[in-house]
Order: structure tokens, then sequence, then C-alpha cells
């Protein structure tokens, strides 16, 4: 998949499940972006066939950039990726 990446995609997929989301936004930073076909493709492979998994094309500058809109979105779930472990 993504060679250069550790996005623990398997961990995401198994929060998706736990939180039994049914509409999930994920936001990744523009130098992920070009890659949000395959990390849906893997992740719809992992989830419920009925969970829709939405990415945010606006802005990503780090974990205080929430997606604030997203509250039109009506999701249950918000997945953050960013550049840098999160410690």
């Amino acid at each position: 998949m993504m060679d250069n990446y550790d996005l623990e995609l398997e961990k995401v997929a198994d929060k998706i499940k736990k939180e039994k989301a049914k509409a999930v936004l994920i936001q990744l930073p523009d130098g992920l972006k070009p890659k949000a076909k395959e990390i849906k493709e893997f992740l719809a492979k992992k989830v419920d066939k009925n969970t829709k998994l939405l990415f945010w094309a606006g802005s990503c500058f780090g974990a205080c950039d929430v997606p604030t809109n997203a509250k039109n979105a009506n999701v249950d779930l918000i997945i953050q990726f960013g550049h840098s472990e999160w410690r």
C-alpha cells in the first residue's frame, strides 16, 4: 500500500468498529491526500459495508485544526492523521 508510511490502518478500522460508527470523517494532511483512495479501499474491506467513509478536503494543519464545519456532515467519528507520531 503506502510503503513510506505506517498509518496504523488496522487500528483505525478497529476504532471504527468499536465505536460502531456509521459515518466517519477522515482528515489527512496535504501530503497524504493523494492516498485517500487507497486508505478508503483498505478501510472499506475492514469495516461494516454500510459505514460511510468521508474525507475532509479542507486544510489540516495539525491536531488543533479540527474541521469545525464537520458538525454539518453528521458524522459519528473524526479520524485525523498527522505528519508526526502522537506522544
